[in-house]
């Protein structure tokens, strides 16, 4: 393993999703993402760490289908309100959904305030930097849109369904004409 920067290591995962890449600061997840996002580089060379090895089991049980029974130590990055933002995601249940409005009116409530952005929600939803652990793909527009995903809108809807979340009353997106962005590089469950 070599270090990224100053103290930050990283690991590899191949996923469904294509392949992941972890970062930790030695003792927390600092972040999860495509590598196909991540910028251009030098491969590192990877070496186990307990938090990639306890990150690696809970993205097995995911994969599978089943909602992990623990989360991974994590070191949320970005404002406090962007913390508070992936706070609220980690309490989506597996299976289930929520706004982007309900987690506004939720900080609301927390401040005080009459009101908040669900725009400004929608922003420190996309600035999550650990995909999947913290469910940003849990979180839908109103009126049960699904609306962007920095992992791409194919793979939101293959992880909700992964999750067997009704789709029934969730409103897809209209195709686009043309290729995918980011082709998916296989299913997700053998039985989707």
């Amino acid at each position: 393993m070599r270090k990224q920067d100053a103290d930050t290591y990283i690991h590899f995962y191949d996923s469904p999703l294509g392949e992941l890449v972890m970062s930790s600061d030695g003792s927390a997840l600092i972040g999860l993402g495509l590598v196909s996002q991540q910028a251009a580089g030098t491969r590192p060379q990877e070496k186990s760490l307990p938090i990639f090895q306890e990150t690696v089991c809970w993205l097995d049980t995911y994969f599978r289908g089943r909602a992990p029974s623990f989360t991974p130590k994590l070191k949320l990055s970005g404002s406090d309100f962007q913390k508070r933002v992936c706070e609220i995601m980690l309490t989506i249940p597996f299976g289930e959904t929520v706004t982007y409005g309900e987690i506004a009116a939720r900080i609301a409530w927390e401040r005080g305030i009459p009101r908040m952005s669900a725009q400004a929600v929608g922003g420190a939803v996309g600035a999550n930097p650990i995909l999947l652990i913290v469910p940003c793909h849990r979180v839908i527009g109103a009126g049960g849109n699904l609306t962007g995903y920095g992992a791409g809108m194919e793979r939101k809807i293959q992880l909700l369904k992964l999750e067997k979340v009704d789709m029934t009353n969730l409103v897809m997106p209209k195709k686009k004409s043309g290729p995918m962005k980011q082709p998916l590089p296989r299913k997700l469950h053998p039985y989707s």
